[in-house]
C-alpha cells in the first residue's frame, strides 16, 4: 500500500541523538511507515531538500490549559515545530473546579471569555477534544487546584481527612487519563502544603505509573534545599521526578548546587531529570505577591486590606515569587490597561514617578485594577545567558516554553506570554548556532526523543516505522526567534512544514487550516 504523504530528500534526524542521514520519510494513516530511500509515490509530497527533518517537538512544560480552548490553532507553537504540549504544570490548571472565581487565579491566560463551567477532569478533557486542538495535548493533575478544591487558600498542611479528599480528586484525574501530578510550591495556594502530604499524593501517582513535576518551594538563595526536598519526596514516593525550570533566580553558583544534587540523585539510582525555560525573565500575576490571608479575601475585603499600612508591611515581609527577589528594580510591569503610561518600567522607576515606594506602587496598582478585565502581570529579571547556557548544556536538561500557546490574530490577539513564540526557536539559535554547545542531533533529541522518554510517550518523539507521524521540516540556518522582551508576539522564522498525526498543519511556512492534534490519555 502506497503512503499518504512523502517527505523527500531532507537531512533526517531520528530524535535519538544519532547523526542524521539524507533520506525520505513515508507516512500512511497517521504513522511513519518507512525512513529511507522510498520509490513509492504519494498523493502529497513535501520537498525537504536542503532542510532538516525531525520528530515533532514536545513542550514538556506548557501552560496552554485555557488558551487552547479559546483558540485551538496554537499558532505560536506550530510555527516553532511544536506538535505536543504537556499542560497542568506548576500546580496550575483547569481541573478540578469547585469555585470558578478562586480556580481562575491559577489558570494562566484566563480572561473570562470562556467560563469555567466544568468541574471534573473528564469534562475538561472532553471540552479540549471538542475544540480540536492543532497540537497533541496531555495533562498532569495540578496540586494547586486540588488544594483550592479542598482547603481553599488555607496556608497550612492538609489534615489527614483533607489528604484523603485530595487523593480522591487526584485519582479521578489519573483515571481520566492524566500522566502525572504537579506542584507549584512557591505559589500562595500551595505554600502551606507539607512534604508529607505531597509525598502521599506522589505515591498515589506512582502506583498509576505517572511522574511528578514540581516548581519547587524556594527559587532564591535556598533553592538547593528545595531541590533536595523534591528529590527526597520522589524517593520516598517511589516516583519519577521532573524538576521544573531548575535554575534558580539567584545566579550560577546556586544553579550549580542544584545540578549537583540532581547528579548525585541519579548516581544513587533515582529517576530524576529537569527542564528549563528559555527566557531571561519570569512572568507572573502581580497579585502573586499577596499572602494567602489577603489573596483569600473577598474583593471588597481585599481592597480594604490593601489600603491598610499594616497589611502592606506584611505583604512586603511575605516571601513570595515577587518580593523574594529582594529588588523591585528587577520587576517590570507588562503592558497594562490600568496604568498604560507605566508599562515596561521597573517598579523602582514607577515608584519614583509616582513619588512613593515600590511596594506601595504595587499595592496601589492592585487597588486600581480591582474589577478590571485583566489582572496586572509583571516580568521578573531572573536569569543571565551564561546561567542558561550551562543549564541547557547538561545532559538531563530539556527546554520548555513555560508559556501558553497564543496567536497574533483571533481571540488571543491581545494576549502575550514570554516564551510562547520564542522558546524552541531560541533554544536552537542559541545552543546550536551561536554557542555551539549542542550538536544539531543533540538539540533535536532534547526537543523530541528525550521529553518523550520523560513523559512516557512510547509512540512519539522518534522518526521510526510504527511511530505516530509528528514531523517537522525546518531550515537549520534560519530557524530563530524574532520576539523581544516587550514585543514577544512575533512568529519564529525558518519552520517550513509541520505534520501532526499525519496531517499537514503548516506547509511552506503557512497554516493549512487543518488541525489534527489529539488529547492523549494515559491508560493503566
Amino acid at each position: 500500500m502506497n503512503p499518504d504523504l512523502m517527505i523527500r530528500g531532507g537531512l533526517v534526524f531520528d530524535g535519538t541523538g544519532a547523526a542524521p542521514a539524507r533520506t525520505d520519510v513515508a507516512v500512511r494513516a497517521g504513522r511513519i511507515v518507512d525512513v529511507g530511500d522510498v520509490e513509492a509515490e504519494a498523493p502529497m509530497e513535501l520537498d525537504a531538500g536542503g532542510l532538516a527533518v525531525a520528530p515533532g517537538f514536545i513542550d514538556v512544560h506548557s501552560h496552554s490549559d485555557y488558551t487552547l480552548l479559546v483558540d485551538p490553532r496554537a499558532v505560536s507553537a506550530i510555527h516553532q515545530g511544536v506538535t505536543t504540549e504537556v499542560i497542568g504544570n506548576c500546580g496550575h490548571g483547569c481541573f478540578p473546579i469547585r469555585d470558578p472565581e478562586l480556580s481562575s487565579r491559577i489558570i494562566y491566560g484566563f480572561d473570562g471569555s470562556l467560563p469555567l463551567d466544568w468541574s471534573s477532569p473528564a469534562a475538561y478533557l472532553e471540552r479540549l477534544e471538542e475544540v480540536e486542538p492543532a497540537v497533541n495535548v496531555l495533562t498532569l493533575v495540578p496540586n494547586g487546584q486540588l488544594r483550592l478544591a479542598t482547603l481553599g487558600l488555607e496556608a497550612r498542611p492538609a489534615t489527614s481527612a483533607e489528604v484523603t479528599a485530595m487523593t480522591r480528586l487526584l485519582e479521578e484525574g489519573l483515571e481520566a487519563g492524566a500522566w502525572g501530578y504537579s506542584t507549584g510550591l512557591e505559589y500562595a495556594p500551595e505554600q502551606g502544603a507539607g512534604e508529607a502530604e505531597i509525598t502521599a499524593l506522589a505515591r498515589v501517582t506512582a502506583r498509576r505509573g505517572g511522574f511528578y513535576a514540581t516548581h519547587t518551594r524556594e527559587r532564591e538563595d535556598r533553592a538547593d534545599e528545595a531541590v533536595a526536598e523534591a528529590i527526597r519526596t520522589a524517593r520516598n514516593a517511589g516516583i519519577r521526578l521532573q524538576v521544573s525550570h531548575l535554575a534558580p533566580r539567584s545566579g550560577l553558583d546556586q544553579t550549580n548546587r542544584c545540578i549537583d544534587l540532581v547528579d548525585a540523585a541519579r548516581a544513587a539510582g533515582d529517576d530524576v531529570a529537569f527542564d528549563m525555560h528559555t527566557r531571561l525573565y519570569g512572568l507572573t500575576f502581580l497579585y502573586a505577591m499577596l499572602p494567602p490571608r489577603v489573596l483569600n479575601a473577598s474583593p471588597r475585603e481585599q481592597v480594604r486590606l490593601l489600603e491598610t499600612p499594616e497589611v502592606r508591611a506584611q505583604i512586603g515581609d511575605h516571601k513570595s515569587i515577587i518580593t523574594g527577589l529582594g529588588d523591585w528594580g528587577r520587576i517590570y510591569l507588562v503592558d497594562d490597561e490600568v496604568w498604560p503610561d507605566m508599562a515596561r518600567l521597573d517598579f523602582e522607576e514607577i515608584a519614583r514617578r509616582r513619588d512613593t515606594t515600590a511596594l506601595d506602587a504595587a499595592c496601589d496598582l492592585l487597588l486600581d485594577s480591582a474589577g478590571a478585565g485583566k489582572a496586572p502581570m509583571v516580568l521578573l529579571r531572573a536569569y543571565e545567558e551564561d546561567q542558561q547556557e550551562e543549564v541547557f548544556a547538561h545532559d538531563l536538561c530539556v527546554p520548555a516554553s513555560d508559556a501558553t500557546a497564543l496567536a497574533p490574530d483571533g481571540p488571543l490577539a491581545g494576549a502575550s506570554f514570554m516564551g510562547a513564540y520564542t522558546w524552541a526557536s531560541w533554544f536552537w539559535r542559541f545552543m546550536v548556532r551561536e554557542t555551539g554547545r549542542l550538536k544539531p542531533q543533540e538539540a533535536i533529541h532534547r526537543l523530541s526523543g528525550q521529553p518523550a522518554e520523560i513523559v512516557g510517550l512510547s509512540d512519539r518523539g522518534l522518526l521510526k516505522p510504527g511511530m505516530r507521524a509528528d514531523v517537522v521540516v525546518f531550515d537549520p540556518e534560519t530557524f530563530a526567534d524574532t520576539g523581544t522582551t516587550f514585543q514577544p508576539n512575533r512568529i519564529a522564522t525558518g519552520m517550513r512544514h509541520v505534520v501532526v498525526n499525519g496531517t499537514v498543519t503548516l506547509r511552506d511556512g503557512a497554516l493549512t487550516g487543518k488541525r489534527a492534534g489529539a488529547v492523549l490519555r494515559k491508560r493503566a
